[in-house]
Formats: structure tokens, C-alpha cells, sequence
């Protein structure tokens, strides 16, 4: 088994409770990790023997263009979505950072880490 991640990806997307975050939009970080089976991989050197990461980010990008009001709806869809079409995905984690978030005070971000 090895840990598969793809690191502090950047979307601008339109996600949160305020009417305005939803208009406006702001930028997320996203964090994804999957355990795979990769011993195939290790010994064809061959892509279609582990998770391709490019597809992975598709997918993470996708369920980030849809608008939600919460990161915990996000970060569901994220894991449901790479648990539904990479089957060799065992488990995965991902976390969501929302930068600058409107709560009334200055902060880099606010988070969700959700696992599955």
C-alpha cells in the first residue's frame, strides 16, 4: 500500500453560507490523500497500474466548481466522487481551506478535513 497526494491545490469557487460568497467567489486550498494498492505499479512502471493523478484532480476540480454553502458538503463530494470512480482508492482524506473567510476578524482560513 502507499499514500497517494496531491497537494494544496488552488481553486477560486463559490462556496459558503453568505449570499455573497456564493456572487463573489474567493480562493480554497485543497488537500486530497488515498491509500492505493500500488505494488502492480512498482513493478510495470506502468500508469494504468495505479491512480492517475491528473484524472484525481479532475475530479476534485469538478465537485469544486459546484457551489455549495458548506465545506463539509464539499469535502463529502470530493471523497465520494474519487471513492466512486477509482475503485482501487481504499481510503481517502481531504481537506478544504477556505482563504480569508468573511467572520469578521483578519485569519488566513478557515478548515474542514473529512475522511472516507
Amino acid at each position: 500500500m502507499a499514500i497517494i497526494s496531491i497537494e494544496k491545490m488552488e481553486f477560486y469557487a463559490y462556496h459558503g453560507c453568505f449570499d455573497e460568497e456564493r456572487k463573489i467567489g474567493t480562493w480554497f486550498n485543497v488537500d486530497l490523500s488515498m491509500e492505493v494498492d500500488t505494488s502492480k505499479a512498482e513493478e510495470t512502471d506502468n500508469l494504468e497500474d495505479t491512480v492517475n493523478y491528473q484524472e484525481v484532480y479532475q475530479v476534485v476540480k469538478r465537485e469544486m466548481t459546484a457551489s455549495s454553502k458548506l465545506l463539509e458538503n464539499v469535502a463529502g463530494r470530493i471523497l465520494k466522487a474519487v471513492r466512486k470512480e477509482f475503485p482501487a482508492v481504499s481510503y481517502a482524506w481531504v481537506k478544504i481551506k477556505k482563504m480569508n473567510p468573511p467572520l469578521g476578524g483578519k485569519m488566513e482560513s478557515v478548515s474542514v478535513e473529512s475522511e472516507l
